[in-house]
């Protein structure tokens, strides 16, 4: 029983002495062919094309072996190419807040800071380091206690204290804006704090005095940043 598609002639002279040649045509090397070398010879029992002994599978032709053929070249390889990364772009800063308390950077009713509140200060300017300002504003606030004009102008010689430090420690000074609001704009609602002036009263109204800090810009990425 003929178990493949394909019969091999192992002998040439075989072929020759039916009057068959061996193919001499490049595009059917490999197979028997007439003796007008242009038909490929195919069994007349089972219809499949004789090979001859030069037969290889890289000179398999169609129809007789079309299991046979050549093997497509692979596709050349090409190396992917990794785009630069960009720089990383300044971070945006959104606005931030900084209340400071106003008994811990000076003494009651003065405008002097104190050490503590200089070192509180210097932790600052060192979070600033490396930005952009787009604007620092510095506001000085005071507690009730006393009349509004001089409320009015020790907020704003607190305001303008925090300022001077800060461009001290390298923060420009032209994006620094001091003011001061007095006693306008407590953190304690009425009735919250009663009594006579004195050291109960002054405790109680200690959140009204304080010097807010408000920044806004970009800063540059850290060093180690990917």
């Amino acid at each position: 029983m003929i178990t493949t598609r394909t019969l091999v002639i192992a002998g040439v002279f075989a072929a020759l002495s039916s009057g068959i040649s061996l193919a001499q045509d490049a595009k059917n090397q490999g197979y028997l062919v007439d003796t007008y070398g242009n038909n490929i010879v195919t069994s007349s029992t089972t219809g499949l094309c004789w090979r001859d002994s030069d037969w290889t599978p890289a000179r398999s032709v169609e129809p007789c072996d079309p299991v046979a053929r050549k093997a497509e070249a692979p596709a050349p390889k090409v190396a992917a190419v990794t785009p630069p990364q960009p720089a990383p772009a300044p971070e945006k800063m959104l606005p931030q807040k900084i209340e400071f308390s106003a008994d811990a950077l000076f003494d009651f009713d003065k405008s002097v800071l104190k050490p503590e509140g200089k070192e509180m200060l210097d932790g600052l300017a060192r979070e600033l380091n490396g930005a952009n300002y787009e604007v620092i504003v510095a506001t000085g606030h005071a507690d009730r206690i006393g009349s509004n004009a001089y409320n009015q102008k020790l907020s704003e010689r607190r305001a303008n204290a925090v300022k001077d430090y800060l461009a001290g420690r390298g923060i420009p000074a032209n994006r620094i804006n001091a003011s001061g609001k007095g006693e306008t704009q407590p953190k304690t609602k009425p009735g919250d704090c009663k009594g006579p002036v004195g050291k109960k009263l002054i405790a109680c109204l200690q959140p009204d005095r304080r010097v807010d800090v408000e920044v806004t810009g970009t800063k540059a990425p850290a060093a180690n940043s990917r």
